[in-house]
């Protein structure tokens, strides 16, 4: 409050000797009101004191503006002969010079004090503008790096996509041309057991190349995702994980999903084969349960394992931001650059871990915009 006020005071001119000249005819009101039951120098302590408030808060002259004034006014209406500039006595002439003396002081304190606040308010000054811009500096440099690592997941969707079809298109037809090939020789060399029998192993290499190679093809960009949509692709993937890993995956859809954006189907994609891959290879869980809704503008993705589990420190950990895992950051970031959330639950050792997301469907961030 009083800061405040003094704030006020000191920006206007007239207010501070206005404010200078209220204290000191107070001062001399009280000082009249006790003038029967005590003598004179106590008019001056009061004066004096109406002096230091108009040199704490008014500034130097209003302050000898308030001396000025108490002495005419403690001389006119307290000192004897009353209602007259003179003095006569004394001892009137030593308290007023003792007066003058204790103003000086008081207004040379009180304006000391004064500009040293001046100074360390303007530094204060100086320094919270000084932190505001390194505030909107850090913030301008997050931005940048939210809107680079959302460039650089895109562009790695982009090049998975690019590279799967590559695979798809000219690999994968090389190699049936090439099986196809080795069968006419196979068959053109039966009288050769050897040969044929050659032939035949490599033809059975030449298989298995070309559905590794899809395979890989598919798991770097399910061409289901784009032909068919989010469900068959989510559909395919968790039956050949099944076969692969022997852990028995439940997977429910909702019936009413749709009007997904691009973005949203791929980041749901990633989600569920990222937490698989997690429960292949840390939980030992032998079974595992998806669950894909839609409600309220908002898609929800709920995995949940029976394995062995995160300890509390690796929890704490994750929600602080420090996951130790490079999927679990991905998730994340994925997760956040549409506007979504993700959360990992789980009781601690042996009681299985709990991974939900939930993306917005209808107010999404347009990856494309970011770069």
């Amino acid at each position: 409050m009083l800061r405040e006020l003094s704030a006020r005071i000191c920006a206007n001119a007239p207010a501070r000797f206005a404010v200078a000249f209220l204290a000191t005819a107070l001062a001399l009101l009280i000082a009249r009101g006790l003038s029967p039951t005590v003598n004179a120098p106590v008019a001056y302590l009061t004066a004096l004191a109406a002096v230091a408030f108009s040199s704490r808060y008014c500034g130097i002259w209003p302050s000898i503006a308030s001396a000025a004034f108490s002495l005419f006014g403690i001389d006119f209406w307290l000192l004897a002969p009353t209602h007259s500039p003179r003095i006569t006595r004394i001892s009137d002439w030593l308290s007023t010079c003792a007066f003058l003396l204790a103003a000086t002081v008081v207004v040379a304190i009180g304006e000391a004090d004064r500009r040293q606040r001046i100074r360390l308010r303007n530094a204060a000054g100086e320094l919270e503008e000084k932190v505001q811009e390194r505030t909107a500096e850090l913030d301008r440099t997050n931005q940048s790096l939210r809107e680079l690592t959302a460039r650089l997941m895109n562009l790695q969707d982009e090049e998975r996509r690019r590279i799967a079809r590559e695979l798809h298109d000219n690999a994968g037809q090389a190699l049936a041309a090439l099986a196809m090939n080795l069968d006419t020789v196979a068959n053109d060399l039966q009288r050769v057991l050897k040969t044929a029998s050659t032939v035949a192993d490599s033809a059975g290499i030449v298989q298995q190349m070309s559905s590794d190679i899809r395979t890989m093809s598919y798991l770097l960009h399910p061409p289901l995702l784009d032909d068919a949509g989010l469900v068959p692709a989510l559909q395919w993937f968790v039956h050949g994980f099944s076969e692969r890993s022997k852990i028995a995956v439940e997977l429910k859809c909702d019936e009413n999903l749709g009007g997904l954006s691009k973005e949203v189907e791929i980041a749901t994609f990633r989600l569920v084969q990222e937490c698989l891959t997690n429960i292949h290879r840390h939980s030992h869980s032998a079974t595992a349960s998806i669950r894909v809704t839609q409600k309220d503008g908002q898609l929800s993705v709920d995995v949940k394992d029976l394995g062995k589990g995160i300890s509390s420190e690796a929890r704490e950990q994750m929600e602080s931001g420090g996951a130790p895992g490079v999927g679990i950051r991905g998730m994340r970031e994925r997760v956040r650059q549409l506007g979504g959330k993700l959360e990992i639950s789980s009781d601690g050792i042996g009681t299985g871990t709990r991974i939900v997301a939930r993306l917005p469907v209808t107010e999404v961030v347009p990856m494309q915009q970011l770069g």
